[in-house]
């Protein structure tokens, strides 16, 4: 399992997409690749009223991730001190094996680089201490990243301020 967790609080999401800008831009990437990407569910309506609700996917860095049993060269790999699933691309040679075993579509064809890429949690950052890119800059703090064990703590204290509005 991955040391860390990336949840998101689905109730107060409102689909602005700030998260996947703000990806594609830490990342460099062009037109075409998601490394996240809010899927809308609904509109629906409730009463007269439409309600939408807004789904974060990203990488769930798997505990046995098939994308990294798939790849033949060892590009798709996981780091053993913390779980998280990532590309090495100086030895990503394209072929594409990790996007096909991957039921979650996480990993994503760049046509510039002529590689895979996926969301690594902003390793980078969180290696620094700092939190993935996407949780930084989510308009409405709906996004939590942190230790995985931690974050049911977090739910907990979502749902009492919740249950005590009420």
């Amino acid at each position: 399992m991955s040391k860390y967790y990336l949840f998101q609080d689905v109730k107060k999401c409102i689909g602005c997409r700030s998260c996947e800008v703000i990806c594609k831009s830490h990342k460099d990437l062009p037109v075409g690749p998601r490394l996240c990407e809010i899927v809308a569910v609904g509109p629906s309506f409730i009463g007269n009223l439409p309600r939408a609700a807004y789904t974060f996917m990203p990488c769930f860095h798997c505990e046995d991730p098939w994308c990294v049993a798939a790849c033949p060269t060892g590009a798709m790999q996981k780091r053993p001190e913390d779980g998280i699933v990532f590309v090495d691309h100086s030895i990503c040679v394209g072929c594409k094996t990790c996007m096909s075993a991957c039921p979650w579509g996480a990993p994503q064809w760049s046509e510039a680089m002529g590689k895979v890429v996926k969301c690594d949690y902003c390793m980078d950052r969180v290696d620094q201490g700092l939190k993935p890119a996407c949780v930084t800059v989510c308009t409405t703090h709906c996004l939590h990243f942190g230790i995985a064990n931690d974050i049911p703590a977090v739910r907990r204290q979502r749902h009492a301020r919740t249950t005590a509005s009420l």
